[in-house]
C-alpha cells in the first residue's frame, strides 16, 4: 500500500470515527438535515459517505438527546438540544489535548525521518 492509500485510507477512518463531533460542531451554527449533513462533508472532506451512515448517526445522536429533529415541509432538520450544547462545551474543552496528541504524533514522525 503507498502512502498516499494509506494517508487516505487514514483520513476516512477519522472522518467516520469524528462524523459525530463534527455534525454536532455544524450545528452550533445552525439546524442541518441529513442531505444538507452528506453535502457538507462531500464539500468539506471530499468523501462520500452513504445516507445509511449519516441518518443512523443522526438517529442515533436523537435518541441520546443530543440532538432534536424537527419536520421542517418535507424534511427533517436537526438541531443541537440542551444535552448536544452541555457536551459540546466538554468537546470543545476536550479539543486541546486532541490537539496535543496530534502533536506528538507529528513529533514522534519528524524524529522518526531524522
Amino acid at each position: 500500500m503507498s502512502s498516499s492509500d494509506l494517508a487516505e485510507k487514514l483520513q476516512k477512518r477519522i472522518i467516520h470515527d469524528f462524523m459525530d463531533i463534527f455534525l454536532l460542531a455544524e450545528m452550533k451554527k445552525g439546524s442541518l438535515s441529513g442531505y444538507d449533513a452528506i453535502n457538507l462533508i462531500h464539500r468539506k472532506f471530499d468523501l462520500l459517505v452513504s445516507s445509511g451512515t449519516v441518518y443512523s448517526l443522526l438517529y442515533s445522536l436523537e435518541r441520546d438527546g443530543w440532538i432534536n429533529g424537527v419536520w421542517n415541509d418535507r424534511k427533517r432538520v436537526y438541531e443541537l438540544a440542551e444535552k448536544g450544547k452541555r457536551n459540546m462545551k466538554a468537546i470543545t474543552k476536550a479539543n486541546e489535548g486532541v490537539q496535543n496528541f496530534l502533536k506528538s504524533i507529528s513529533l514522534l514522525n519528524t524524529t522518526v525521518k531524522s
